[in-house]
This record gives C-alpha cells, structure tokens and sequence, in this order.
C-alpha cells in the first residue's frame, strides 16, 4: 500500500499544480454517456495523460480527461471515462480516480455506467438506480495492507449507497417523469461478456444489472467515507434474454437512446447536493 498511497499522492500534486478547483461531487460517466460532460459549466479541463502516473483508458466511448465546473452551484469534478480492470491495470489503479478525488475535495461520487439487464422486466434504455452491489466476482481494491490515512482496515459496507442521495434521486426521477427502475448491480470483470448459465446464477443471486465496473469504485469511496450515489443505463437485455449476440456498439447505441432522460435526472439531483 506504501507504493499506491505514493502514487496517489504524486498525482495529487501534479493535479494541484494545474489546478485549485475544490469540487463538491465527483461524476464518473460510463460507456457512452460522456456527452453529459457538455452540460457542465466548464472551469477546467485536464486530460488523463497529462498526470504523471494516472492510468489512462483505452475503451471506445471513454475519452479520458476530467471535467471541473458547475452543475448550478455545485462544483463537481467530472470524469469523462474511466479505467478498467480488463484493461490490465492493477485494481489499485483502476479505484485510484475514485481516491484522488476524494483528495481533491470531493465528498459525494456518483457513479454511472451501461450495464446488462440481468432482470427480466427491464428493458434495453432503462436507467436503473443502484440500491446495492455484489462484489464477489472482481477484485477487491483494500486487498493489502491498509492505509490508516485513506480509511479502516474493515470499513462497514451496509449502506454504500446513501439512502437520503437514493431518496433524492427517486425524487427528482418523479418530479421529472422519468421512468425509474432500482435493484442490484453486479461487477464481474470482464472484458468478455456473461454467458447465459452466468446470467442465470446472478439472477438467483439477486442481481438486477450487471458490468464490468462501478463496484470496485464504491468500495474505495466508501472506505474513504464518501457518500455515494448510482444510475445504470441498461443497454441491453444479458446474455440469453435475446436471440441477439451482444456487442459494444449495443451498448453505446443504447446509452444514447437513454442520454436526454440521463442527462436530465444527473443535472437535477446534482443540482440538490449539499455544497457546505
């Protein structure tokens, strides 16, 4: 953990030496649903490959660079793309954004992504709130010694994602007749597809979505006493729900079906965010 914490700290200082922007919330926007970035009232931008050490993504639809401005009054970071860890990076650097931050200011993340309708009521365009996670299939970030600076050695996982944040969301989903769905998101890790047998045993293990990233994020958040939030775009129905093979164009094709109604329930609930 010495050698990560160094890392993270060294990113910290190359961020702040091109910035002092202090965000409120962290935003980190999935496959496909990096448009919303546009909708911010843009301070700064700072690209991945610009921070010494920070892991850089390499997956379509996922740009790479942090966005500092305002949704309203409250200043946010924004990612626009995220790293993965069948991207071959250590699952350190995949939860590192998530760390630094938190560092930077950031009390609150939510966290957005496209994701598999495990559930058989949902439908491809859905946007699904996240109310838990299983995360037995993909690597667990606080695996290692622990950094007493970042947070406990076993940090309580009982209410990741902060009721009064879900309370929030559901409220604005209706204020702005937006059809909502809820349930569980599962991280696997890809970067392969489920195969329909995997599908079946995540729906009687009570999962509702599933992809390849987000709860590896919420548990480093967490551990570093972030409140967190989440919204799935469901891209497609898994793997046996439908007679059509799965692919990435799907999912991004997808995401834009559902960006306006994203778009909108991210910007009214972001607006509501304590900023004190």
């Amino acid at each position: 953990m010495d050698g990560v914490f160094e890392k993270l700290q060294n990113c910290y200082g190359n961020v702040r030496g091109k910035t002092d922007f202090v965000p409120r919330a962290g935003i980190v926007l999935g496959s496909g649903l990096g448009d919303y970035a546009d909708s911010i009232r843009v301070e700064y931008e700072l690209p991945y490959g610009e921070i010494e050490g920070f892991p850089v993504s390499t997956v379509p639809g996922h740009e790479g660079k942090f966005i500092f401005g305002y949704v309203g009054h409250v200043p946010v970071a924004c990612m626009k793309g995220r790293v993965h860890y069948y991207e071959g990076y250590p699952i350190s650097d995949v939860v590192l954004p998530i760390r630094l931050l938190k560092l930077m200011g950031a009390e609150i993340l939510f966290l957005t992504n496209a994701a598999g309708g495990v559930n058989t009521s949902f439908h491809a365009g859905d946007l699904m709130m996240i109310k838990d996670h299983i995360s037995v299939f993909a690597p667990n970030p606080l695996v290692g010694p622990n950094q007493d600076s970042l947070g406990t050695r076993f940090p309580d996982m009982s209410h990741v994602y902060d009721r009064e944040l879900q309370k929030l969301i559901l409220r604005k989903a209706k204020e702005n007749h937006i059809f909502l769905q809820e349930g569980v998101y599962a991280q696997l890790t890809g970067p392969s597809y489920e195969s329909p047998a995997e599908i079946r045993m995540l729906r009687m293990m009570g999962c509702d979505a599933v992809g390849m990233s987000t709860v590896a994020e919420a548990i480093a958040a967490n551990h570093m006493g972030m409140r967190i939030c989440g919204i799935s775009c469901i891209s497609n129905l898994a793997a046996g729900m439908t007679p059509e093979p799965l692919s990435h164009k799907e999912v991004q094709l997808a995401a834009d079906m559902a960006a306006p109604n994203f778009k909108k329930l991210v910007t009214e609930v972001c607006k509501e965010f304590p900023v004190d």
